[in-house]
C-alpha cells in the first residue's frame, strides 16, 4: 500500500478510447497510477477530488477543448501547480503556441513515439518534484528564520533593562568619582561608550523585528529634509573631527514622514560614510527634488563598495567585505531599508560612482 501511494499520479483525457488505452498501458507500465477520461468536464471534476503529478491532455475534444481545460486548470489555485502535457494530431505552431499560451508546459503530436512520451513525462516529474522539495526547503528556511528572529527579538529584549542599569551604575560612577586618575578615567569612558553601542544595536534590532512584523508605528509630519539633514549633520561634527560635512541643498524639500526615524537614517548612513573617510576628506549629503519623491544622497571618498556586494549589505546579520572597506553586524543599514521603505520609498547604492561611494534613498513629499 505504501508503495502504490508514493508513485506518481497521471490523468490522461483524450476523446479516443484507444489512445487511452495506449496510454495507461505505456505509462502503467512505467510504474505510474493512470486514470483515464474521455471528456474535459469529468477530468475536472476528478482533479478537483484527487489532484494528480501530471496531466497529458488531447487539444480536439467536444463539449470542451483542451485549451478550456487547461485555462479552467490555471484558474483553480489548488491545479495551477499541475504540469500539463498537450497531446494533439495537429502539428502547426500556432497550435503550440497556444498550448503553452494557456498554461501547458509540453506538446507531444501524435501518432504517439512510446519512448518521446515517457522520456517528457519522466523528464516534467522530476522537475515538478525537485519545484515541490525546493519550495518545501524554502518553507522550512523561513520557519527557521522566523524561530531564530523570535530568539533573537526575545534575547534582545531581555538585554535592555540589564544594559540600562549598567549604563546609570556607570553614570553613577562618574557623579561619585568626580576625578578618577586619567587611567581610570579613560577606562570608563570605554565602557560607556561600549554600552551604549549595545543599546543602540538593541533598539535598532527591536525596531527591525517591529518594521518587519508591520508594528512599527510612524508619525509622519510635514518636514523640511534639509533641515533635518542639518541637524543630524551638527550632532555628528564631534565624530566628524577634522573631516568635513558638506550640505548640498539649493531648496528646501518637505516630505510627509516620521521626522525622528528619518533622523536616524540620515544618523546611520553618514556615520557609516565618515568611518570609511580619510583626514582632512569630505562628505557630501545632497537634498533634492526628484519628482513626486525627495531623493537624498550620501557620498564618500573612500573605497567603493563592490558591485555584487550592493545589495548584500542591506540584509540582517550581513558581514560585506570589500577593498579596505567592512560592515559589520548590517543592522544599521537593514534599519534603513526597512524604514525608507515603510515610507513608501526606495534605497540603494549608486552604481556609477566608483571610486567614490554614494548612498540614496527616496521618500515620497506627500502622505497619499
Amino acid at each position: 500500500m505504501a508503495d502504490l501511494e508514493t508513485k506518481p499520479k497521471i490523468m490522461v483525457v483524450d476523446d479516443t478510447i484507444a489512445n487511452l488505452k495506449l496510454l495507461e498501458g505505456l505509462l502503467g507500465q512505467q510504474g505510474y497510477r493512470v486514470r483515464s477520461f474521455p471528456r474535459g468536464r469529468m477530468a475536472l471534476t476528478a482533479a478537483a477530488l484527487e489532484p494528480p503529478d501530471l496531466i497529458l491532455l488531447d487539444v480536439n475534444m467536444p463539449e470542451m477543448n483542451g485549451y478550456e481545460v487547461c485555462e479552467r486548470l490555471k484558474a483553480d489555485p489548488a491545479l495551477a501547480p499541475i504540469p500539463v502535457i498537450f497531446i494533439s494530431a495537429q502539428h502547426e505552431p500556432v497550435n503550440k503556441v497556444r498550448a503553452f499560451a494557456v498554461g501547458g508546459v509540453d506538446y507531444v503530436t501524435k501518432p504517439f513515439q512510446c519512448s518521446e512520451v515517457e522520456a517528457r513525462v519522466r523528464t516534467h516529474l522530476d522537475l515538478r518534484r525537485q519545484k515541490l522539495e525546493l519550495q518545501s526547503s524554502l518553507q522550512r528556511l523561513k520557519e527557521l528564520e522566523l524561530l531564530r528572529d523570535n530568539l533573537v527579538h526575545m534575547v534582545v529584549h531581555d538585554m535592555r533593562s540589564p544594559l540600562f542599569a549598567m549604563l546609570m551604575s556607570l553614570d553613577l560612577v562618574k557623579l561619585n568619582v568626580p576625578d578618577p586618575a586619567p587611567k581610570a578615567a579613560k577606562y570608563l569612558q570605554m565602557a560607556v561608550d561600549n554600552v551604549n553601542k549595545l543599546t543602540e544595536m538593541v533598539t535598532q534590532l527591536l525596531d527591525i523585528s517591529r518594521m518587519e512584523s508591520g508594528r512599527m508605528p510612524l508619525n509622519k509630519t510635514r518636514g523640511d529634509l534639509t533641515v533635518t539633514a542639518k541637524q543630524v549633520m551638527d550632532s555628528l561634527q564631534t565624530l566628524a573631527a577634522d573631516r568635513r560635512l558638506i550640505l548640498k541643498a539649493p531648496a528646501p524639500v518637505e516630505a510627509y514622514c516620521d521626522q525622528d526615524i528619518v533622523a536616524r537614517i540620515f544618523t546611520n548612513l553618514i556615520h557609516n560614510a565618515l568611518k570609511f573617510t580619510a583626514a582632512k576628506d569630505e562628505v557630501t549629503i545632497t537634498v533634492t527634488r526628484s519628482g513626486a519623491n525627495a531623493r537624498v544622497t550620501i557620498t564618500d571618498h573612500g573605497p567603493g563598495i563592490p558591485a555584487e556586494f550592493r545589495d548584500k549589505i542591506f540584509e540582517k546579520f550581513t558581514q560585506v567585505e570589500g577593498e579596505k572597506r567592512k560592515y559589520g553586524t548590517g543592522l544599521g543599514l537593514t534599519f534603513c531599508k526597512l524604514a525608507v521603505e515603510t515610507h513608501g520609498g526606495a534605497i540603494g547604492v549608486a552604481a556609477d560612482t566608483e571610486p567614490d561611494n554614494t548612498f540614496w534613498f527616496t521618500l515620497p513629499l506627500t502622505g497619499a
